[in-house]
């Protein structure tokens, strides 16, 4: 019997000691894996080496919580504290991550495409990138959580990183851990973003602001900051009278108008006048317009945009974007790019009024993303073993949380605009300067969209001559075209000269 008691309480005391282990025994949280290199540029006769690190770090909370295996490529001229600058780039989305600006225009390759023509398949040709900034900058090439290698761990979710506000709280977090791990809080910090990125810079330079981290320059390539110029909402003339300057310059482009202007930027300047002293007038006066007036702006319309006069009238004078990449070459059975206008492909439904492809996206997509990942396996040394997403839509769950909190001084938005974020961190530190660089060809982040928001964000005069806008004869990723890119290195670095003193 005392045998059957001592078996029975030794059982009970080894289950319950086995219970105490599971529960106490902490969940195996990674860290961060890093490949490093050594690799060189040339630029200008001279070949920079630069220290490579690829890889993730582990991401931490507020409150120290392991939160996410974040993904970066690094390039630095020296290890340990430095003042020379650096900046923090990504590209947009939302969901995209940062390669196609890797091997555009910042890092040490760059991706040569058969711009504005399709380019043939593989082999691709990665060449030296002689317009690099790394001459000038090091540079942190981000990809967001759900791109790249970056993943939620510990008790993190998608969808804590996963929206507007949660995206700028993460990549606020990365680079406030960043700047520690290397060592560089002394360096002159700039953020360069693209497209959905700049949306981003607008709410990430407030945050690190907010945070005590103060910087020196902010770069936007192809800005929005009021979705309302995109969206194209009922009963807002906004975007329609934003996207219209880009339609004409697609028009002019294409030879599609009678005796043009043969000089661009006089052309562009005589569209800001006409959108300002005529359209939008006509716009506003809505149903009140007289049909006579109508059918005279119509024509206006059709002489400057290739499209015609009865097509704008049964339009209402209102034309969206897709409708007009449709409709500009519809008797030749071609469609034109949304990224970048100057591409060409094929329309597959002469009956479209919504477009089913991008010219732009289909001919330049696999070079990049091929020759990315040669790179990045063969060359980076990252582990073939990781698989590395270039965009978080095939992530499970992904859905975009576009509320914002915004400076609740502004009241309540009815479309999400970080341009007050932006407006309210320079108001906050006027020494911060703004780069903005926009191109001509661009109807994903029409030129004039961006114009509208900035002049519409109540900044002091001498806060607003902070802000640079710089312009492209090409579209949304201007640096495929090598003018464009030319011009690109030759602003941004003196953008860094500018504000590194």
């Amino acid at each position: 019997m005392k045998k059957q008691i001592s078996l029975s309480i030794l059982a009970i005391c080894l289950t319950f000691t086995f219970s105490f282990a599971q529960e106490k025994t902490p969940e195996t949280i990674p860290q961060g894996e890093i490949f490093s290199s050594i690799q060189n540029v040339k630029i200008e006769g001279t070949t920079h080496s630069l220290k490579t690190k690829a890889g993730t770090l582990q991401l931490r909370d507020e409150n120290n919580e392991p939160i996410a295996l974040f993904g970066f490529t690094s390039y630095f001229k020296e290890e340990g504290p430095s003042k020379r600058p650096i900046i923090f780039s990504y590209n947009g989305g939302p969901g995209s991550s940062s390669y196609w600006l890797h091997m555009g225009v910042m890092g040490p390759k760059r991706v040569v495409v058969n711009d504005p023509d399709y380019t043939k398949a593989a082999p691709y040709t990665v060449v030296n990138n002689e317009y690099s900034i790394l001459d000038m900058a090091d540079v942190v090439m981000i990809d967001p959580v759900g791109t790249g290698l970056s993943i939620p761990i510990g008790k993190a979710k998608g969808e804590d990183f996963w929206g507007v506000d949660q995206d700028i709280r993460s990549i606020s977090l990365f680079i406030v851990q960043f700047l520690k791990e290397y060592d560089r809080f002394q360096s002159p910090k700039y953020l360069l973003g693209e497209s959905y990125g700049t949306f981003r810079n607008a709410g990430v330079m407030s945050s690190l602001l907010d945070k005590g981290i103060a910087l020196n320059g902010v770069v936007m390539v192809s800005s929005v900051f009021d979705l309302r110029t995109l969206t194209f909402p009922v009963g807002d003339d906004t975007p329609y009278l934003v996207h219209f300057p880009s339609y004409a310059t697609t028009a002019w482009y294409h030879d599609k108008l009678e005796n043009k202007n043969p000089d661009l930027e006089s052309f562009v300047e005589e569209l800001r006048k006409f959108t300002e002293e005529e359209y939008m007038p006509a716009l506003y006066r809505g149903s009140r317009l007289s049909l006579e007036d109508k059918a005279k702006m119509a024509q206006k319309l059709g002489q400057y945009t290739g499209l015609s006069k009865e097509y704008w009238m049964k339009a209402d004078l209102r034309v969206k974007a897709e409708e007009f990449f449709n409709e500009l070459m519809r008797e030749e059975g071609k469609t034109v790019g949304r990224l970048d206008s100057r591409f060409v492909g094929i329309n597959e439904n002469l009956l479209n009024q919504s477009s089913t492809t991008d010219p732009q996206s289909d001919a330049i997509s696999s070079a990049y993303t091929t020759g990315f990942l040669d790179y990045f396996h063969r060359e980076l040394g990252v582990s073939k073993k990781l698989n590395y997403k270039t965009s978080a839509y095939s992530s499970p769950g992904f859905k975009w949380d576009w509320s914002h909190a915004g400076n609740m001084g502004w009241g309540t938005q009815t479309a999400i605009n970080t341009g007050i974020d932006m407006a309210s961190a320079m108001n906050k530190d006027p020494n911060v300067k703004v780069l903005i660089m926009n191109g001509y060809y661009d109807l994903a982040t029409v030129f004039y969209g961006v114009e509208n928001s900035i002049d519409h964000l109540g900044l002091r005069p001498e806060i607003r001559d902070n802000i640079t806008m710089t312009y492209y004869e090409a579209g949304h990723m201007m640096y495929t075209h090598l003018p464009s890119l030319v011009k690109f290195k030759k602003d941004l670095a003196d953008f860094i000269k500018d504000t590194s003193k």
